[in-house]
């Protein structure tokens, strides 16, 4: 088989101007028209709404190839475009080869026709998706009128990324082009149109059934050969002839090495080749990573009700993570790298599980090969969300064609851990009192798309991997999707509801999906889209950048709750993202206090696609926000955590790691100037998987008359010598009498890194490392200081982006340390 890349140069036109100019495919016409300088940074300032008119237009890609006349001769040539964004017309040579529609599939047109050995001509027409829309004409009685908050009404009428059209979060930049590989291949013997691997689990065993699916164009018997490499570089062949379009073939493997989540063990993979030969010559090759591994959801009945828990090689494990949206609305921009990077960011802050949210896109093969190798389970949704669907003859075949391309690309990862079919469209229809306006038909349509058309098309090629109708959901069938005693919940009174981080105590849901809080990005973000007037919350240009109804207001009511009103805008920026920060710390650590009632917290979420206010832990720039940081410690393998009700503290540890540990707390009553008042100390052991009780304390005899004065603090210590401190105060921060810390730090230089100590002569609340121009990821931040020991944070060279820094001096000169006394002094 053959293979013809038409990535790279082509050009590009608005249809009705004649000027061709450069572009480069993968591409889309915002990054087009960016790269040749042709239209403003839609990021900046309001440019949004100009960028988005630009839309309103067609457009066309265009490029000259040229067929050898060995390429030519192959009995069959398909033109594959993995990414066509998305109303699309293709001609070669000046014919019209096919129309596509939807910019989630893979597109495969037989094209040797209008083909010509040596020059040819192709050209690619990208019609508006926002004269689509609002144009398209519904079936009677299948009118739709709600549309998602942020977004362009009507988007659900077109196969393309929801987000596209805009999100609470997201801006409104409805792109068009050539957005993934586009290439030829031409074949004359045979290919191998289809590989299924799948694994049977025994002791000490597994078994590869490798299902393989062959188009031949001649009738002829065929050799298939197998080569399996371990991890350990080890090599096994097979080979098997046959003469069926289909055949299955087992590979054995002895003392297999277990792919196991991130914080439970290591990832091996494995490698296989499947390769396809005719009369001795290699006709096709495919290749695939594989983590040897068994991965579903366990509902068993409990006293609770229903678990929902991911269940790993026998272990049922508490999912740690948030999730997923597209990294950029600029979807060329989202690259190998700032996958890499992303996927890294979420180890390192001890996570196990993304959740790929449906309004986006089905992600690249690198982002499942980065899953894979770092053990982060993926949740998959299938790609709808909160909106209503017209579900046509033609709507459904495409749907069935989109959900079968993707499952087969995506079923053999390793960290493919379920199927969902849609974000909160079943929930919607329930409560949403703008869904329940629509007629029994789309209700209708509802139950056959998500509990019959698209499961039966994601088992037909993926028949092992567990698959949910909604998040959230109980099961489907509008049965009481948000029951807290089965399947998942999305829950928000705690940011939507105005209600205090302290009503996430007063539920234990089996699976949490879904929850956040906002915060603003850093002021390097800010400064990325503003001029130096617009940095007021309630500026044209931040209202611009904060795409939620009200929240700038929401923001502004927790922190009244909680702080002193920060002095300056920086400040601001800063106690936000604190705010943040203790929210989702109050949920996790109470759902993780009762592993086995619930089973896993996902917070909303990961990134951003552009710089803007948002839920997001990691802004558009890949900036750790605090909450990132705050999460590398709630979700540590072994946590400690404290919890009060009125002047009693509890302290607690989690063990979310395969073997029982022993730990020491050390807890303390302590003053503002860390004078220590009452200490106990304790050993206790805890059990694999599992969260134990280390002590409840009663401190009314001693805070009386001074609760505003006093905190608690407790030092876990594991088996390893891993150390996490948490506080605990009395009041809310507004009311504690915090003096100045006086923090002093002194920075050391060793061959890969700096080691920064810092020391406080009173408490320190919240201490923010961060440099003015260069960006870092510190070993730890936001954190408290709380005694006159000094604490080491580690920053590797590696990890500092921008600005270089070349001596301990430098940095110590260059460094920003800041608390939350500074942020209203």
């Amino acid at each position: 088989m053959l293979n013809l890349s038409l990535n790279g140069t082509w050009k590009m036109r608005e249809l009705t101007d004649c000027r061709l100019i450069p572009a480069q495919v993968p591409g889309t016409v915002m990054s087009t028209l960016l790269a040749n300088g042709l239209t403003e940074d839609p990021y900046f300032r309001d440019n949004e709404y100009k960028a988005r008119e630009l839309f309103r237009k067609d457009y066309e890609f265009l490029r000259e190839f040229t067929i050898t006349k060995e390429f030519y001769e192959n009995e069959k040539i398909e033109l594959v475009c993995y990414g066509l964004d998305t109303l699309a017309e293709i001609y070669i040579n000046d014919k019209l080869l096919a129309g596509t529609n939807n910019m989630h599939r893979t597109w495969r047109l037989d094209c040797k026709s209008f083909l010509q050995s040596g020059k040819n001509h192709i050209r690619i027409v990208f019609g508006s998706s926002i004269q689509y829309i609002e144009n398209y004409t519904p079936e009677e009685g299948k009118e739709i009128h709600y549309s998602a908050s942020g977004t362009m009404k009507d988007n659900q009428y077109i196969r393309k990324a929801h987000s596209m059209f805009g999100w609470d979060w997201g801006v409104q930049l409805p792109d068009a082009g050539i957005w993934r590989d586009i290439g030829l291949t031409a074949f004359s013997d045979a290919r191998l149109t289809d590989v299924d691997i799948i694994q049977h689990h025994n002791e000490g065993n597994v078994k590869l059934e490798i299902g393989t699916t062959v188009e031949a164009l001649k009738e002829r018997s065929y050799l298939l050969t197998y080569e399996l490499t371990a991890p350990d570089g080890s090599k096994k062949s097979y080979q098997y002839n046959t003469d069926s379009e289909h055949a299955d073939y087992l590979i054995e493997v002895d003392h297999p090495q277990l792919w196991w989540p991130n914080g439970y063990g290591e990832q091996p993979l494995y490698q296989l080749k499947v390769r396809l030969f005719m009369d001795g010559q290699e006709c096709d090759l495919k290749c695939y990573q594989l983590g040897l591994r068994t991965l579903t959801i366990s509902q068993e009945k409990d006293q609770w009700g229903s678990e929902f828990a991911f269940k790993v090689n026998g272990i049922k494990i508490f999912a740690k993570g948030a999730d997923y949206i597209p990294e950029d609305a600029i979807y060329p921009y989202i690259t190998k790298e700032r996958i890499a990077y992303l996927t890294t960011s979420c180890v390192r802050a001890n996570f196990n599980c993304l959740r790929v949210w449906g309004g986006g896109y089905y992600p690249s093969d690198d982002f499942f090969q980065m899953c894979d190798e770092t053990g982060i389970i993926v949740w998959q949704d299938l790609m709808f969300a909160c909106n209503v669907y017209e579900l046509s003859k033609e709507f459904e075949e495409n749907i069935i064609e989109e959900a079968k391309d993707n499952v087969r690309r995506i079923r053999h990862h390793a960290c493919l851990g379920m199927w969902c079919g849609n974000n909160e469209n079943e929930t919607a229809w329930l409560h949403w009192l703008e869904f329940q306006g629509h007629s029994e038909k789309l209700r209708a349509d509802y139950i056959k798309q998500f509990e019959y058309v698209l499961p039966r098309a994601v088992e037909e090629e993926d028949n092992r991997t567990f698959y949910w109708p909604s998040s959230p959901s109980s099961g489907g069938c509008f049965d009481n999707p948000d029951d807290v005693n089965r399947g998942d919940v999305h829950y928000w009174a705690v940011w939507h509801g105005l209600k205090p981080f302290e009503d996430y105590r007063n539920y234990y849901f089996r699976f949490c999906s879904e929850f956040g809080f906002q915060s603003f990005p850093s002021i390097k973000t800010v400064k990325s889209f503003t001029e130096e007037e617009d940095r007021n919350i309630f500026s044209r240009v931040m209202e611009s950048h904060q795409k939620n109804n009200a929240a700038n207001g929401k923001i502004l009511y927790y922190l009244s709750e909680n702080f002193l009103y920060p002095n300056g805008f920086e400040n601001l920026l800063y106690v936000s993202q604190i705010l943040q920060g203790i929210a989702i710390k109050f949920g996790v650590e109470h759902w993780r206090r009762n592993r086995g009632r619930c089973m896993g917290a996902l917070y909303w979420q990961l990134n951003d696609n552009w710089p803007v206010a948002s839920w997001a832990s990691i802004d558009y720039y890949g900036r750790w926000k605090a909450l990132h940081y705050m999460a590398k410690n709630f979700y540590a393998p072994i946590a400690g955590s404290l919890a009060r009700t009125g002047k009693v503290i509890e302290a607690h540890i989690q063990n979310e790691t395969r073997k029982a540990s022993k730990c020491n707390a050390v807890i303390a009553l302590r003053t503002m100037d860390l004078t220590i008042l009452q200490q106990d100390s304790y050993t206790i052991t805890i059990p694999a998987l599992a969260a134990g009780k280390v002590s409840a304390k009663d401190y009314t005899s001693m805070i009386t008359g001074r609760e505003d004065s006093v905190f608690v603090e407790a030092v876990f210590t594991d088996e390893t010598g891993r150390q996490s401190i948490e506080v605990e105060f009395f009041q809310p921060y507004k009311y504690l009498k915090l003096e100045q810390p006086e923090i002093s730090y002194e920075v050391k230089e060793e061959e890969d890194r700096y080691l920064i100590s810092l020391t406080a002569e009173k408490l320190a609340c919240f201490v923010e490392l961060d440099f003015a121009e260069s960006d870092a990821i510190f070993s730890d931040n936001y954190f408290a200081l709380t005694g006159k020991e000094p604490k080491v944070v580690e920053l590797l060279k590696a990890d500092i982006r921008g600005e270089e820094i070349t001596s301990a001096k430098e940095l110590a000169d260059k460094l920003i340390v800041r608390s939350l006394r500074d942020s209203y002094e």
